[in-house]
């Protein structure tokens, strides 16, 4: 039976009031039935971790409320015909937000994707179902603020349109013409009143030719209404997953009815470039949830709780010497909690920071925590707003288990490269579907080493080092909108590289490499003294 065949089974099954258990379909209970939160990621063999960190996610987002969890259940024993419900929630979200209308996503850069849709197209679905390919469209290029550019952006991109980045307001005054679609702004200091290129200013440039802004605020505290609207944004989007601790797959945008309907429009289920971005029905009553929970929690009392957490963290910290804590409160709405700062002298402790971070992300209890160093000082930093009652207390104790260690002091002497890894190669690097033909042009000077790696497109600066026979490097593809590290470790034997590379996000590769080989044969090269009496 295919998809569409289900389809048709599943249209003669009563929809009001029909609560779907598993005896309809003819199954079993789930094998992981009755399983704990805390075993239920042990069941596949995943060990869970202790959130430090804050709204990444990587590590999932947020915890959902429990008034999320009770409509998200209460969402799903029915049916409903999609536009009415969006419809019916889009109200509410008004009604809450103060704003005109509000659209529930399949998360935040979604909320993007189908904005931008919704300016290349003004809710024409004949325009619609072309994307990406804008051939013959009036509005087809986006405007952002180079401070605004950033990794999220593809959601933008993803629509076909050309991106135009400025850096002044003169530029943006420039830059706007016939296509501009809309512009983008990622909320952020450079974005706020006062500052020479704001959401107020861009908008002061904007109106009058009503051409839309889409305002990122994914990270930030819900305002109501928005603040960013009274700035001069048309719609406000926010992710569910983080500050509001709604559904980690769900998101929401604020603002102008008209064009917001149209957003609605070019997100599933209708088909089109945004029919990947399904958002579920129990998703959309999660998101509500979230909102109307936002307006009613009590948000100083969670402020006094991490808090708490943190003075408990600090305190235990504290009985070792050498270590010095500090908690720095936010700016902004974005990422809106505290941090304590523990921080250290690494030749006092022998140990950094970004090392007991690898330390406790690795080994159980597993922690996310952050780190850095800088002006001979090395720090750990605890995000409380993801952590939940009781985990205070054993990072408290993990984190004491490690720093109160006694090490000897840090050998810095590196061990003496045993491999000469001078010159060019041809690497090719194994991915998990694909292989690619990449080089390395390597200059050594004992253990460091420097020069260049050409990949499939970009030609990147390399840094490593070599100690014994082992080989590590790093090149960097940063452009706006764009990141990609390549961290190599690997080994040289017998005159061949091999061994795996480091793609962060992008998960890990390997790598095999044997030295260029060139023609060497050898001849004299005459200069003509003029220029050449045939050709």
């Amino acid at each position: 039976m295919n998809r569409r065949e289900i389809l048709k089974q599943l249209s003669v099954i009563p929809l009001v009031g029909t609560t779907m258990t598993p005896e309809i379909f003819g199954s079993k209970a789930s094998p992981i039935k009755g399983k704990t939160k805390e075993n239920i990621y042990r069941s596949v063999g995943v060990e869970p971790v202790i959130n430090c960190r804050g709204t990444f996610t990587i590590i999932g987002g947020s915890i959902e409320r429990p008034e999320v969890l009770e409509a998200m259940e209460a969402a799903s024993g029915n049916f409903a015909q999609y536009d009415e419900l969006a419809y019916g929630i889009g109200q509410r979200l008004a009604e809450l937000t103060k704003t005109e209308w509000g659209v529930v996503t399949a998360g935040c850069a979604a909320a993007m994707k189908h904005f931008t849709a919704a300016c290349v197209t003004g809710g024409n679905p004949e325009k619609l179902i072309r994307i990406p390919y804008l051939t013959g469209m009036d509005k087809t290029e986006v405007i952002m603020p180079r401070y605004s550019r950033n990794l999220y952006d593809h959601a933008v991109r993803n629509i076909g349109v050309k991106v135009i980045t400025v850096e002044t307001a003169d530029e943006m005054r420039k830059a706007i013409n016939e296509h501009t679609a809309m512009i983008y702004v990622l909320a952020c200091m450079d974005s706020q009143p006062g500052q020479p290129f704001s959401l107020e200013v861009i908008a002061e440039l904007a109106k009058p030719l009503d051409i839309p802004i889409l305002l990122d605020a994914a990270a930030e505290d819900l305002t109501i209404p928005p603040v960013h609207l009274a700035q001069g944004a048309t719609v406000v989007a926010y992710s569910g997953g983080k500050a509001i601790c709604g559904p980690q797959c769900a998101g929401i945008i604020l603002g102008k009815k008209d064009i917001l309907m149209s957003t609605w429009q070019a997100s599933s289920p209708h088909h089109g470039p945004g029919r990947d971005n399904k958002v579920g029905k129990e998703e959309m009553f999660g998101m509500l949830a979230a909102v109307e929970a936002w307006i009613t929690r009590d948000h100083e009392a969670e402020w006094q709780r991490w808090m708490s957490w943190l003075d408990l963290i600090s305190e235990r910290m504290l009985t070792i010497e050498g270590i010095e804590t500090k908690v720095t409160q936010p700016e902004g709405l974005s990422n809106h909690a505290p941090m304590l700062h523990i921080q250290w002298d690494p030749d006092q402790l022998n140990i950094t920071g970004e090392e007991v971070a690898e330390e406790v992300a690795r080994n159980k209890p597993r922690l996310a925590i952050g780190s850095q160093s800088r002006d001979n000082m090395t720090s750990v930093n605890i995000t409380p707003n993801q952590m939940q009652p009781g985990n205070a207390e054993v990072v408290a104790e993990r984190l004491h288990g490690i720093l109160a260690q006694e090490r000897p002091p840090r050998d810095e002497n590196l061990k003496v490269a045993r491999v000469d890894v001078n010159g060019h190669w041809d690497i090719e690097v194994s991915f998990h579907s694909s292989k690619s033909n990449h080089k390395l042009f390597i200059e050594q000077d004992g253990n460091w080493l420097q020069g260049k790696h050409q990949t499939d497109f970009e030609l990147l600066n390399l840094v490593g080092m070599v100690e014994g026979d082992e080989i590590k490097m790093r090149s960097d593809y940063r452009i706006p909108g764009n990141s990609l590290i390549y961290l190599f470790s690997g080994k040289m034997k017998r005159e061949k590289l091999s061994g795996s590379i480091y793609l962060g996000e992008y998960l890990t590769a390997t790598f095999t490499g044997t030295r260029t080989l060139y023609d060497n044969k050898r001849r004299r090269i005459t200069i003509p003294g003029g220029p050449p009496l045939a050709t």
